[in-house]
């Protein structure tokens, strides 16, 4: 949805966009900030004082407490200032933070810099011949394999069927999430769209954290926080997750309603890309969708397209 009105969060967002890449200090300094603040003393065994307390979630000197370093310590690294800070120290405050593996991940990428820090290769992200053979192999199953920046690589024709032919595209807009918060046909595709949107944000965020100099990512978050305003509400967040297995219910212009199982798998070469599946249950209504989809073949999405 585009926010015409261009507040002051949207213009901020746009001139980071023109920078070359995201400000690792900054995003580290958010982060830790917002995983502090969702945290209340009740939570780690802290007497909570109630109405007197002057700051939402746990204070500084608290969570220093909890993970053993002085307060002076911990204000510099939430200053973004994580140069030199040891393995051992940054376990002890995701432990206090109670981080899930993959916001421990997150944080250590970002508070080590140069150390974790992944180059990104100029060149675009190439599928394996095989792979993509593998994916046509793979009749009734709805299949692609996803990139950096939530970018589609390549993909079967079920899921052209399931998605939309992406082949109709150009290469730059085949991209979760671009399609996702830019286009009203996949708002409506899926059933629980906020979820797929929290799903898309939390996965270019890690990405952020494992490649902050990616100008391209720089300039996606950039142009998304601009021209959505539900992009800039859950970018702000700082949340980070991976999921590699779930359910997605959408509803397609043709068969209807359709729960499908997904399943994601990261190549071993690469871990940069993922295959990700999906499957109905045998015998279900979804299952017969998608036979009918399959007889479709590739006329399936030119009839959807002027349903």
């Amino acid at each position: 949805m585009e926010d015409q009105s261009l507040p002051a969060a949207a213009s901020a967002a746009a001139s980071a966009a023109a920078s070359p890449s995201l400000d690792r200090r900054a995003e580290l300094s958010e982060f830790l900030r917002s995983r502090r603040a969702r945290l209340r003393p009740s939570d780690v065994g802290l007497p909570d004082f109630g109405r007197h307390r002057r700051v939402p979630g746990l204070r500084r000197e608290e969570l220093a407490q909890l993970a053993g370093v002085s307060v002076a310590y911990y204000t510099r690294l939430e200053q973004g200032n994580g140069r030199n800070v040891s393995a051992e120290v940054l376990d002890s405050i995701a432990r206090a933070l109670r981080l899930s593996d993959a916001e421990h991940a997150h944080l250590t990428h970002l508070a080590k810099g140069k150390q974790h820090k992944k180059k990104v290769s100029a060149r675009p992200q190439q599928v394996r011949p095989a792979l993509g053979q593998l994916l046509e192999a793979m009749e009734g199953v709805p299949a692609y394999i996803g990139g950096r920046r939530s970018d589609i690589l390549a993909w079967n024709g079920m899921a052209a069927a399931v998605f939309g032919d992406w082949s109709e595209l150009p290469v730059t807009e085949r991209n979760w999430a671009r399609l996702v918060f830019l286009r009203p046909e996949y708002r409506d595709l899926f059933v629980e769209w906020e979820q797929k949107a929290i799903d898309i944000v939390c996965l270019l965020r890690m990405d952020a954290g494992c490649y902050p100099d990616d100008t391209r990512l720089s300039a996606l978050v950039g142009e998304l926080s601009v021209k959505s305003e539900e992009f800039r509400r859950l970018w702000a967040t700082h949340d980070v997750k991976e999921k590699s297995h779930g359910v997605k219910r959408l509803h397609h212009p043709l068969v209807g309603e359709l729960s499908l199982s997904y399943e994601s798998f990261r190549m071993p070469d690469d871990l940069d890309q993922s295959l990700v599946t999906y499957h109905a249950e045998p015998g279900s209504e979804s299952a017969q969708a998608l036979r009918l989809l399959a007889s479709w073949g590739t006329d399936a999405t030119r009839v959807a397209s002027t349903a």
